[in-house]
């Protein structure tokens, strides 16, 4: 599909409701981000409101982390505060007052606490990160919160590119890539792919 239509389809599914939520799911480097945000820029151009919620906001801080030995897996599963995610969720999802979200800010490695407000208003909430179409508990506790789904997954050979573009921009060494790679976003990729939900959408690359 295309961005027009992906944005036509939103819109007909957002045209009898107060708010919805689309989830973009897909592994890292997949490109989730990039077409969250073109989403968006489509919708506003077209009149619709829209915002984007992303799950990186949510990453557990370095120190919680690191007193649980998991400082080199952040980014897995098992290193963000879903339970924190999915409150927030709801709150956007009653459309009955302001939400400030967090916003991960990959230059310094932290979530900005209440960094984006999502207002009443706001008719399209486009939620974007990895984990979020999962069939596993605690990220399978998500679905239901969702009115359409998409899920972007390249092939590994284009992840494995992007991702060493994106580690070699943030100053990483030659053994700090080939960790990040093969010891973190990979292995996390291949689990994703592995066990999320089937999409409304699903995209091979964007």
């Amino acid at each position: 599909m295309t961005l027009d239509e992906i944005t036509q389809t939103v819109i007909d599914k957002a045209n009898d409701r107060r708010r919805v939520i689309v989830a973009i799911a897909g592994p890292p480097g997949a490109g989730k981000s990039t077409l969250a945000d073109a989403l968006r820029e489509a919708l506003v151009a077209r009149r619709k409101s829209a915002e984007v919620l992303p799950m990186d906001g949510f990453h557990m801080d370095n120190g919680v982390l690191e007193a649980r030995g998991l400082l080199p897996r952040k980014g897995a599963p098992e290193t963000f505060d879903v339970r924190g995610f999915a409150d927030i969720l709801r709150a956007v999802r009653q459309a009955d007052e302001e939400v400030l979200v967090p916003v991960f800010d990959r230059s310094r490695e932290i979530a900005i606490a209440s960094a984006r407000p999502i207002s009443p208003d706001t008719h399209i909430v486009l939620a974007e990160g990895n984990y979020l179409l999962i069939d596993q508990a605690p990220w399978s506790r998500l679905f239901e919160m969702f009115d359409l789904t998409i899920f972007v997954g390249p092939e590994e050979d284009v992840l494995r590119e992007r991702l060493t573009a994106r580690w070699v921009h943030y100053g990483l060494n030659e053994a700090g890539i080939a960790w990040k790679l093969d010891g973190n976003d990979l292995p996390n990729g291949r689990f994703i792919i592995a066990n999320s939900r089937k999409a409304d959408i699903r995209l091979e690359t964007f």
